[in-house]
């Protein structure tokens, strides 16, 4: 499973997003354009150098993928905040 890149930004396939977020893969996109489904995207430092975490929200529930810098998830979790 990978995220690409692709000038400076991570682009993530929407089926594998949508799975995660309990979404249907083509109403991921107009989601993210009505900012429904929000995300946020960290730089790691010292130990965690060369390494990403993308955070998505929806409707209470988090999905964080921790990548490495060439796009390859190395930690996933997905959590119900109600």
């Amino acid at each position: 499973m990978k995220v690409e890149r692709h000038e400076g930004d991570f682009v993530i396939d929407a089926s594998l997003l949508g799975e995660l977020l309990n979404v249907p893969a083509p109403d991921v996109q107009a989601l993210m354009r009505r900012s429904e489904i929000t995300s946020l995207c960290e730089r790691g430092e010292e130990e965690h150098a060369g390494q990403f975490r993308l955070t998505f929200f929806y409707k209470g529930r988090r999905v964080q993928l921790s990548v490495d810098e060439a796009g390859r998830i190395v930690r996933r979790s997905v959590l119900d905040i109600g």
